[in-house]
């Protein structure tokens, strides 16, 4: 069974790359026809706008090349069974956080095409969210000595459930009952 879970893992990786690979070349060609259509002088290589562009491609090419060399099955060259079938790209995590750059770059590349050169401005969301995940996971559990949520859902939850059975003891010792042992707590 876990060959077969392999296999359908390899197989959803495989279609995830393909997607992302057209929706690569979908992205530069609508991007650079709609500057051609709509902003011929944005690409002049003397426009700013040009040159965001321009290094646009290299988080996101880096990023899907790195998705794409995790996610690809490798198998045996003789047989061609499968020996791995990669990381899996539907997985949390960093994963999920280089597809979120990847699509917010195709967003503000298309964006800016149609809107110009303010649209550029969403990719601040990429270091806008890195920056409120370091601060909420690290920065201030560290120096203000705040928990995550998790903590915060302990702490407002009651300290132990006690059962009936208890409860009547303690009320027992409370009152100098002499059936209940006390017993010394350190």
């Amino acid at each position: 069974m876990a060959n077969a879970s392999a296999k359908r893992t390899a197989q959803q990786n495989a279609e995830t790359i393909k997607n992302m690979n057209l929706g690569m070349l979908l992205t530069g060609a609508l991007s650079l026809m709609l500057r051609i259509l709509l902003r011929k002088g944005t690409l002049s290589p003397a426009r700013i706008s040009f040159w965001l562009l321009v290094l646009s491609y290299v988080p996101s090419i880096f990023l899907s090349r790195y998705l794409e060399r995790i996610g690809s099955p490798k198998r045996d060259p003789t047989t061609g069974t499968l020996i791995s079938s990669g990381e899996d790209l539907g997985r949390p995590g960093v994963i999920e956080y280089a597809f979120d750059v990847i699509y917010i770059t195709w967003a503000c590349q298309i964006g800016s095409g149609i809107f110009g050169e303010w649209f550029w401005f969403l990719y601040l969301i990429i270091p806008l969210y890195a920056g409120y995940k370091l601060w909420a996971g690290v920065i201030s559990p560290m120096f203000l000595g705040r928990s995550g949520g998790a903590a915060t859902q302990e702490e407002a939850a009651p300290e132990k459930a006690t059962s009936k059975r208890q409860e009547k003891l303690r009320k027992r010792a409370e009152r100098g009952d002499p059936r209940v042992r006390q017993t010394a707590r350190s």
